[in-house]
């Protein structure tokens, strides 16, 4: 008779291609078994009757602010948040303080998540005028995410908004590129248009036109360099429909705070819903969901970007730009699936099977033998009022406070370990960095796992 160590049963499991019951045999972080397993014994079995067991989802933009802002969050309060909210691993961002756009600090963050974090993760290292010839080292580094660049106002010299400072990044490396696109030239010109005391000017001052510009010179470069870039968190209709005819050289990040709020989150929520890109009216709303519907769109990250209270009730514009998001990632997503707004199948998609596509996330994202048995469980018929209260963000608050949503995460799976269980932390922060098919350290194939705790 054939014994695991853990046989998750009976549930129905989702891959981007379909969905049917079966059971998840899992040994030493791996999943060694799919299909019927009735006949096997295990030292642990999680029924699963009910529910739905997709790929653990992936948030590929978070803001941890560790080290240096760590008032706001840390990468264990981050992470703690993320499981909580059924999320398996995360890619989290360069702006910190000091910013991480050296290996000195890559490998200090590195360390200090390791067997800290709840969630797997790796870490974005920042692209700089000043960093431009360490890159190509930098990028290949065990658990990094590849290079983040901002040209959009942002923290100190992480800063790129000239043509000729992103050409160079792009020329130095060889892995695909994030960028925050938001013409820093623009938004100079157009500072004027901040209304003191209104936060909806907010979205006057950061326009359509200050994004799509942006990324239409971001795709002039890429065309150039012959490299590959990801545009996160698309804001706008225009880029939508624009970068449907640059695929081959562009992948496309949305959120679910674009997806879910418009403009008239103003007039209720303040500076509370303040974000660069900002939240704009529900015409560039839809035509974002156009773009998740087509396929333009292949991913979904939070931007999860915590502030204090504090912080967000200084008066407009000296409020900070920014909101909570990992946590609430998968319940106002599959409420959306609920409404019929996307398939579970896109859903998983986006979130794990998208990750994998894009990045080449070395043993994560599906849901298959020899891949790790990274499961994010959900009840898709479970109703739940998300509240401040829940929400474990240093910050303390989330912009869904009192939204009722159907479809809850009830389980996360990290290499096999049930990290959270009915809204329960179960398992001490065991997090490990991620491995990425590009950059794969030669010593990885002298171990067994890197990625086993």
């Amino acid at each position: 008779m054939t014994h695991y160590e853990t046989i998750f049963r009976n549930g129905i499991v989702v891959n981007q291609d379909g969905s049917g019951k079966t059971d998840i045999a899992v040994c030493d972080g791996r999943i060694l078994a799919l299909g019927s397993a009735a006949s096997a014994t295990a030292d642990n079995v999680v029924d699963c009757d009910g529910l739905h067991i997709l790929p653990g989802v992936i948030d590929t933009q978070v803001h941890f602010r560790e080290p240096g802002l760590t008032h706001k969050e840390d990468l264990e309060t981050g992470s703690r948040g993320a499981v909580l909210g059924g999320v398996t691993g995360v890619f989290e961002m360069p702006n910190t303080n000091p910013l991480t756009t050296t290996r000195e600090a890559f490998e200090a963050k590195i360390a200090a998540g390791t067997n800290r974090m709840h969630c797997d993760f790796a870490f974005y290292v920042g692209g700089t005028h000043e960093n431009v010839s360490e890159l190509a080292e930098l990028e290949k580094l065990l658990g990094c995410a590849g290079v983040k660049v901002f040209m959009g106002s942002s923290t100190g010299s992480l800063l790129v908004q000239d043509d000729l400072g992103v050409e160079a990044i792009l020329t130095a490396i060889s892995r695909r590129a994030a960028f925050h696109s938001e013409d820093e030239y623009m938004l100079e010109e157009r500072k004027d248009l901040r209304v003191p005391g209104d936060p909806s000017s907010h979205a006057v001052w950061r326009s359509p036109e200050v994004a799509f510009n942006c990324t239409k010179r971001l795709i002039a470069l890429a065309r150039k360099t012959g490299k590959r870039i990801h545009v996160l968190h698309i804001s706008t209709g225009e880029e939508i429909a624009y970068l449907a005819n640059h695929k081959d050289v562009a992948s496309v990040e949305v959120t679910p705070h674009h997806l879910t709020l418009d403009d008239t989150a103003y007039t209720r929520l303040g500076t509370y819903v303040q974000m660069n890109p900002p939240v704009r009216d529900k015409s560039h709303q839809e035509k974002i969901w156009t773009g998740v519907a087509n396929g333009v769109a292949d991913i979904l990250g939070s931007d999860h970007a915590p502030h204090t209270r504090s912080e967000k009730e200084h008066a407009y514009p000296d409020s900070h730009a920014g909101m909570t998001g990992v946590q609430t990632l998968v319940p106002t997503m599959l409420n959306h699936v609920n409404e019929g707004r996307l398939s579970l199948e896109r859903f998983v998609d986006m979130t794990s099977a998208g990750p994998n596509r894009l990045f080449g996330i070395a043993g994560k994202g599906r849901i298959a033998v020899g891949y790790d048995a990274d499961l994010t469980i959900v009840d898709l018929k479970r109703q739940e009022t998300i509240t401040n209260d829940w929400i474990v963000s240093r910050a303390g608050w989330t912009p869904y406070d009192g939204l009722t949503v159907t479809g809850w995460p009830v389980g996360t799976v990290v290499r096999g370990q049930r990290v959270m269980w009915q809204g329960e932390l179960t398992t001490p922060g065991t997090g490990q960095p991620m491995r990425f098919q590009e950059a794969l350290p030669r010593e990885f194939f002298n171990q067994k796992s890197y990625s086993k705790s």
